[in-house]
């Protein structure tokens, strides 16, 4: 019998991520591979760090990992670093290089202007992830207005000014449970100001989109993309509240065969920082299992571009 691969047509590298690589990349061919440095990883991707990381990028936690600072390139990753971080960058005379995907700018830019009008903000998002981390960090004025919920269990618990609130939200969470978590918090604060729906990125959202597709023509789902991925995670919880069990792999190296001895379909996805090579590495794999007729499935991606000024770099 001729098994299937039901593969996602909206999957892979996002604008935002595929920006970030390309400032690495022309970083260290202006610069060379002894100066460039990048705070955190500049996707939350394994396969990426390491491409970059054998280019010679320097990949650090903080600044006290970078010797002579004045003669060093520091590029900000795709996930954004707050105000107080980017400061310090400029105290200690780096060049800097922002990363930051535009997506994320954007709500970045929104906390500025709630922190400077004296707002309670509302963030929903993973608590220390780097992208709530540097949404917080851009508040202007007394941080304990700012506050980090993700479900409606925590809403019931907050305590804010109910009418001179602002709420945002981390661009890779599940479109679904974030909806229920706004839901709550209109409820309980009708005045409060933010986006119409939510602050997911449009990337993401076709990206989960996808992964229903799949999921309801597939027996099993498999989702390339890194244990740390946000947005990774979140495809392979939207695969398993479809009733699919999913599993998030780094590449081929990470399945078991024996995933797949009851399945005559296996749905394919990437998160929106894993390279396309991986998925057709997957697919090669897939193949020796007798995986044939690969069927591509779901919406078109009509992904935006993000240009980068020619200053930027």
């Amino acid at each position: 019998m001729c098994k299937t691969v039901n593969l996602a047509r909206a999957r892979g590298m996002c604008a935002g991520v595929d920006r970030a690589i390309k400032i690495v990349n022309l970083a260290l061919d202006k610069y060379g591979t002894d100066k460039v440095y990048v705070l955190h990883e500049v996707v939350h991707n394994k396969h990426v760090v390491e491409y970059l990381r054998k280019k010679g990028a320097h990949f650090v936690d903080s600044f006290e990992e970078i010797s002579s600072p004045k003669d060093k390139i520091l590029i900000f990753s795709a996930h954004g670093v707050g105000i107080e971080t980017f400061n310090k960058a400029k105290e200690l005379e780096f060049k800097i290089i922002d990363a930051t995907c535009p997506v994320v700018s954007g709500i970045h830019r929104k906390m500025n202007k709630a922190g400077i009008n004296g707002l309670d903000a509302v963030v929903i998002g993973h608590k220390g992830h780097q992208e709530v981390v540097g949404t917080v960090g851009q508040y202007i004025g007394d941080r304990n207005k700012v506050h980090v919920v993700l479900t409606p269990e925590d809403v019931a618990q907050l305590s804010i000014d109910p009418d001179n609130s602002f709420f945002a939200t981390q661009t890779t969470l599940s479109i679904d449970e974030t909806a229920i978590t706004i839901q709550a918090l209109k409820q309980k604060y009708p005045s409060i100001v933010g986006p119409k729906d939510n602050d997911t990125c449009r990337a993401t959202q076709v990206r989960q989109n996808a992964v229903k597709q799949i999921a309801a023509v597939s027996d099993v789902v498999i989702i390339a993309g890194s244990k740390n991925s946000s947005n990774s995670n979140r495809l392979k919880e939207v695969s398993e509240s479809q009733g699919i069990q999913a599993y998030l792999v780094d590449d081929s190296s990470q399945i078991d065969p024996m995933w797949f001895k009851d399945a005559n379909s296996v749905g394919l996805s990437a998160g929106a920082s894993a390279p396309e090579y991986v998925i057709e590495e997957i697919l090669s794999f897939l193949n020796t299992l007798g995986f044939i007729t690969v069927v591509e499935c779901g919406d078109e991606l009509k992904e935006k571009t993000f240009p980068l000024k020619e200053d930027l770099i």
